[in-house]
């Protein structure tokens, strides 16, 4: 039995939590460890997982921890039963299947870490992830994926705002974590959304990535007015400006010729898919993902 028998990093790692919010669980509503190591330390029974795992599935679904725990403790001891095929209470995240196994397992951590609004789970996911892999690969294989899937059940079922809002704070938090290189150029690279445009997450996620990379931004945001942007270029003389459009509704490009010039003059890059591409300027680059966009701003030579 003692073999079976397990701590409480590996259940949070199982169940896609935080130690400390099972500390937190025990502590408060009685649902914690009830078996015992050769060594006198508190272990996870087969049966106390069952019922943590109850217990997360009623939490997905919108019922308060506090009668998550008590149907959980009420509930015959035994195997919980088997979630529905779309997912316990509806609420598993629709995830795209071209990951290997460990990093499909992280990616169905982070999203069952969201989705019970586990704020301590997300972020050591999200920081660990940036540490090990960097910011593009933590993105593209981590991040992203579990930002789409977010989206795509937003979209068909009207929910889960609450819970893009969750990860998106989490992870913006995260990416201002990133220690950034020493700046290779002594022109910045404007970064800015699209004017009306409120997705400023992957701007973001652009700053942390070329900060890696030795290159010195300045971040605007989200809904950047175009006389703004044009004050900005003339202010700072930059090396590239960068805009993002993530809906068709931002994605009119005609504003773009009215941005200044300036000497030495700057590129303009865009990204997103939102923007008309068929009508976007001649001399405008189009980046189509992350590592591109990197690329794109950091080849010039001297930056």
């Amino acid at each position: 039995m003692r073999e079976a028998q397990l701590g409480v990093g590996a259940v949070a790692q199982r169940l896609g939590v935080a130690p400390s919010t099972l500390r937190t669980w025990d502590r408060r509503y009685g649902i914690g460890p009830s078996g015992r190591s050769a060594g006198g330390h508190r272990r996870y029974t087969p049966a106390d997982v069952a019922r943590l795992e109850t217990m997360q599935r009623q939490i997905l679904t919108g019922v308060p921890p506090q009668e998550a725990a008590r149907v959980a403790l009420e509930a015959p001891p035994g195997e919980p039963p088997r979630p529905r095929a779309h997912g316990a209470g509806g609420n598993r995240v629709p995830l795209k299947a071209d990951h290997d196994e460990a990093q499909a397992t992280e990616v169905r951590g982070l999203a069952r870490a969201a989705m019970a609004l586990d704020a301590a789970a997300t972020a050591e996911t999200v920081r660990n992830a940036l540490r090990r892999d960097g910011v593009v690969r933590a993105w593209d294989d981590l991040i992203a994926p579990v930002l789409i899937g977010i989206g795509r059940k937003h979209a068909a079922s009207g929910e889960c705002v609450e819970v893009e809002h969750l990860l998106s704070t989490v992870v913006l938090g995260c990416l201002a974590e990133t220690p950034p290189a020493r700046p290779l150029n002594t022109r910045p690279v404007l970064l800015a959304c699209a004017p009306e445009e409120q997705h400023s997450l992957p701007v973001h996620a652009l700053a942390a990535a070329l900060a890696e990379a030795g290159a010195e931004t300045l971040t605007l945001g989200a809904r950047v007015p175009p006389p703004a942007l044009a004050a900005a270029v003339r202010r700072t003389g930059p090396r590239a400006v960068f805009l993002w459009s993530q809906t068709p509704a931002t994605g009119d490009p005609a504003w773009l010729t009215g941005l200044p010039s300036s000497r030495p003059p700057y590129r303009i890059v865009t990204g997103g898919p939102g923007w008309h591409r068929d009508h976007l300027p001649p001399h405008t680059a189009q980046v189509a993902t992350l590592p591109e966009a990197v690329t794109e701003l950091t080849r010039f030579a001297p930056l």
